[in-house]
C-alpha cells in the first residue's frame, strides 16, 4: 500500500487590515532604519583632515532636510591651506605645459568615471534660482558640461603660451620677448549658485596656468565640491595644487584677502561690502583681485583661454643680438 506524502503548504503573506500575517501568524513590524549621515571633510595638501575648529554645519536639501555634516573651516585652516599651496607651487609651476595638460586630462577621465555620483549629489541640492530639486536631465547636463570644460582647459595648457606671448619690436640690437608666468597662490571663492560647473570653470584655468589654489566651496552646495577633491586625490595631481575648504563665506573670505602669501583672489559675485573689503585688504601686498564677469557658467562665456590670463604675470626679457659681420662679433 503506497503512502501519500503531503508537502507543507507554501508560506503565503496576506494583509489583514494593518496586520501582516504569514500562515496565520502575525509578524512584528520591522524597525525603521536610521540613515548614516555622511561627514564631508576638507582637502589640504592631498589629505582629508577635519577642520581644526571641530565645527560643522548641515546644508539643507530641496526638501528642507539636512544632507550631511560638512566641516565649518576656520582661519587656521586657511593658513594651513596656503602653506600647502605655496609648497606645491615650485614643482607645479615649473612642470612642462604638456605634462600639466596630461594630468588635467586624466582628471577629466576620472571625473567622467564618477559622473553618476555627481549627478546624484547635484540632485540633492536645491537649485539656486528656484529652490527646487534639479531634474535628472538637468543634473546630467551640468556634469557633462563640467567634464567637457575640464578637458577644454587640459587642451589649452600647452597652447596659451604660444598664443599670448610675443616677440616685441625694439629700436636696439636686442631680441625682446614677453612670456607668461603663473602668479603663484590663488585664493578662490567658488560661485555660490553652482555646485560643480562653476567650481570647475574657476579652478581649471588657474591650475592650467601653473598656479596653485585655495578654494572655498559654495556654502549651500558643497557636496559635489568635496567629491571632486576625491577625484583629484586619486589622480596624478600633486597634493597641495588644489586645496578645498568648506564653511561660511563670511568667515573665510577676509582671511584669504589678508593673507600675505596669497598672490591673487578670485571672488565670484561679491557684495558691495565684500568688494570694499577686498579692495582695501588686497592693497597691503598688491594682491590681484579678480571678479569674474560670467553671469551664467553654462554659456559660452564660462570658458575661454582669456580666463587663464587672469592669474598670469607678463615677464619681458631682453637678449642682445650677436653680430657676426664686419668689425668683430660679440655681445
Amino acid at each position: 500500500m503506497s503512502k501519500t506524502i503531503s508537502k507543507p503548504a507554501p508560506r503565503v503573506q496576506e494583509q489583514n487590515g494593518n496586520r501582516h500575517l504569514i500562515n496565520g501568524a502575525e509578524l512584528k513590524e520591522e524597525a525603521v532604519r536610521l540613515p548614516v549621515m555622511k561627514t564631508y571633510k576638507i582637502y589640504i595638501g592631498g589629505k582629508f583632515p577635519r577642520t581644526e575648529s571641530g565645527r560643522y554645519y548641515q546644508p539643507k536639501g530641496a526638501d528642507g532636510k539636512p544632507l550631511a555634516n560638512v566641516c565649518r573651516s576656520s582661519r587656521k585652516d586657511v593658513r594651513e591651506s596656503v602653506l600647502a599651496a605655496r609648497k606645491a607651487f615650485g614643482d607645479w609651476g615649473s612642470r612642462s605645459a604638456f605634462n600639466r595638460g596630461q594630468i588635467l586630462y586624466r582628471i577629466g577621465e576620472m571625473l567622467e568615471g564618477r559622473s553618476a555620483q555627481f549627478v546624484h549629489e547635484l540632485m540633492l541640492h536645491p537649485s539656486a534660482g528656484t529652490g527646487q530639486q534639479l531634474s535628472r536631465k538637468q543634473a546630467e547636463a551640468e556634469v557633462a558640461m563640467a567634464i567637457d570644460r575640464w578637458v577644454y582647459y587640459a587642451g589649452w595648457c600647452d597652447k596659451y603660451q604660444a598664443i599670448f606671448s610675443s616677440v616685441n619690436p625694439v629700436n636696439t640690437s636686442h631680441f625682446n620677448f614677453s612670456v607668461l608666468e603663473p602668479t603663484g597662490v590663488v585664493g578662490v571663492m567658488a560661485p555660490k549658485d553652482s555646485g560643480l560647473l562653476g567650481l570647475v570653470s574657476t579652478v581649471a584655468p588657474i591650475i592650467a596656468g601653473g598656479n596653485t589654489c585655495v578654494v572655498v566651496a559654495s556654502e549651500t552646495m558643497p557636496l559635489p565640491a568635496v567629491s571632486f577633491t576625491e577625484v583629484l586625490a586619486t589622480s596624478d595631481l600633486p597634493g597641495g595644487v588644489v586645496n578645498l575648504l568648506t564653511g561660511f563665506r563670511s568667515e573665510l573670505l577676509k582671511p584669504l584677502a589678508t593673507h600675505m602669501d596669497v598672490n591673487a583672489v578670485i571672488c565670484s559675485a561679491p557684495s558691495l561690502e565684500e568688494s570694499a573689503m577686498l579692495g582695501k585688504e588686497a592693497a597691503e601686498n598688491m594682491k590681484r583681485v579678480v571678479v569674474p564677469k560670467v553671469k551664467d557658467w553654462s554659456t559660452a562665456e564660462g570658458q575661454s583661454p582669456y580666463l587663464i590670463l587672469e592669474t598670469q604675470e607678463v615677464k619681458t626679457t631682453w637678449h642682445p643680438i650677436e653680430r657676426g659681420q664686419g668689425g668683430g662679433g660679440g655681445y
